[in-house]
């Protein structure tokens, strides 16, 4: 690709809209910067982007003429495409992309690119450690933190490119063409920005648009919605080949799991992988996770030593149902990465406790928790509820048939883990899963999962 002279307008000053400006500029491009923050709220985020070759336009929206200028606008994930001065731009002839797709086009390495509601971070990390393993020059980006386009110069024609893909990174590609795709499911998420949840699956389906006959597409048969697109894609004129993991039973070509064991079909042959107790990862949708992940490795030819291997030695992720630590009896664990009730659902159902104390809420991303709550009864000794969707937490619960009485509503997490403490008894477990993003009390998911360690782990030596 092409970009010396072109004019590029990074849109959103993020990581990814700042990674994806100083790509451009390295390859000659004249980059503007536009974030609708004005410049002294961002003069952090823009300290490293100094020089010539770089415009500005912040705390305003970019007029006629300056859209006009414009060859293309590479907006950041967190940047919705329908923006009116977006589709402005659109409009005047500026080619509108994602920074997935900006990056794509410099990306020497084939591409693993794995998205879904839930199981994302684990599957991608999982499947760059087997990748890293097996060739070594492999490298993981994407949704999981890195940038894509921050790495992708060091990407080699002998490694893989391991990418977690959000919807928000799909809605805008164009030519991406992941060698490999996973969609490990599909629960309403992100309605707030995708308005239906008809369009936020077809933003996650966007991954397999570009793939042809010599690629595999891999869902979950388990899935109902996941196995439908399969089966609409396997009618589609040089698709990919398809690829299911299940739990339930054995699929042509697939992984599943069998008398305690993660199987595969290879070479006709159904041979066996590891078994599930070797895993250090536990949960049904951990053994999902695990079961993508040995699926994107055969499909990439990964010797099974090698794959067996890395399975064993896998300890997770941080934030995902994250041991932290045991306190007078009661086992702590950090599920901060639980945005959403789905992947809240997977958290209490992953306990190994009869009870559990739940700590819950957050901001408001428009998903419904009535199937979270009917879980509670018999479940959850006590609901602590934060932030702002509390009160709609606690009147779906209290709808789903669960007790008033064994609802707090709090101000602070520290407060909620004072209040977990003292309600919890031995051999519980106390679970922040909070079915909620994040923002409004905290930056991310991990400013307040580590928050929750830290609270966890000061409790700790107060009991040395």
């Amino acid at each position: 690709m092409k970009l010396s002279g072109k004019k590029v307008m990074a849109v959103g000053m993020a990581k990814s809209g700042i990674a994806a400006a100083q790509l451009c500029h390295r390859y000659g491009a004249v980059v503007t910067l536009y974030d609708a923050k004005p410049a002294e709220a961002l003069e952090d985020a823009l300290a490293d982007l100094q020089g010539e070759g770089y415009e500005r336009i912040l705390g305003r929206e970019p007029s006629e003429e300056e859209l006009a200028r414009q060859d293309y606008l590479v907006l950041s994930p967190g940047v919705p495409a329908d923006l009116p001065f977006v589709e402005r731009a659109r409009a005047l002839g500026a080619a509108v992309w994602g920074e997935v797709e900006l990056a794509s086009h410099f990306c020497q390495s084939p591409v693993i690119g794995i998205t879904g509601t839930n199981g994302k971070t684990t599957t991608t990390t999982l499947v760059g450690e087997i990748m890293r393993a097996a060739y070594p020059p492999s490298l993981v980006a994407g949704n999981i933190g890195t940038p894509i386009s921050q790495i992708v110069e060091q990407t080699q024609p002998g490694g893989y490119l391991t990418m977690e893909l959000s919807s928000f990174q799909l809605e805008t590609i164009q030519d991406f063409h992941p060698k490999i795709a996973a969609i490990l499911n599909f629960t309403p998420d992100h309605l707030n920005r995708h308005k239906t949840f008809e369009n936020y699956v077809a933003a996650k389906c966007r991954i397999y648009e570009n793939q042809t006959s010599g690629d595999v597409c891999i869902f979950n048969y388990d899935d109902a919605l996941c196995r439908q697109k399969g089966q609409e894609l396997m009618r589609r004129a040089d698709a990919p080949r398809v690829v299911y993991f299940s739990h339930t039973q054995e699929t042509p070509g697939g992984v599943w799991t069998q008398h305690g064991c993660i199987m595969a079909q290879i070479e006709g042959l159904a041979v066996e992988v590891l078994p599930i107790q070797n895993m250090q990862i536990f949960g049904p949708h951990n053994e999902e996770n695990a079961m993508a992940a040995v699926a994107c490795a055969l499909a990439a030819g990964v010797p099974l030593p090698v794959l067996r291997e890395q399975l064993q030695a896998f300890r997770g992720v941080a934030h995902r149902i994250e041991p932290v630590g045991t306190v007078d009896g009661v086992r702590y664990y950090n599920d901060s990465k639980a945005t959403n009730p789905d992947a809240a659902i997977k958290g209490l159902l992953a306990m190994p406790s009869k009870y559990t104390v739940l700590i819950g809420g957050g901001y408001d991303k428009g998903t419904p928790y009535d199937k979270w709550c009917q879980l509670f009864n018999g479940r959850v000794r006590r609901l602590i509820l934060l932030g702002a969707t509390q009160q709609d937490i606690y009147d779906c619960a209290v709808r789903q048939g669960y007790s008033a009485e064994n609802i707090d509503r709090v101000q602070s997490l520290e407060e909620a883990v004072q209040k977990a403490a003292e309600a919890a008894q031995p051999g519980d477990s106390v679970l922040l899963s909070p079915a909620c993003a994040s923002w409004g009390m905290f930056d991310n998911y991990e400013q307040r999962g580590d928050q929750f360690r830290a609270l966890v782990q000061d409790r700790m030596t107060q009991r040395r």
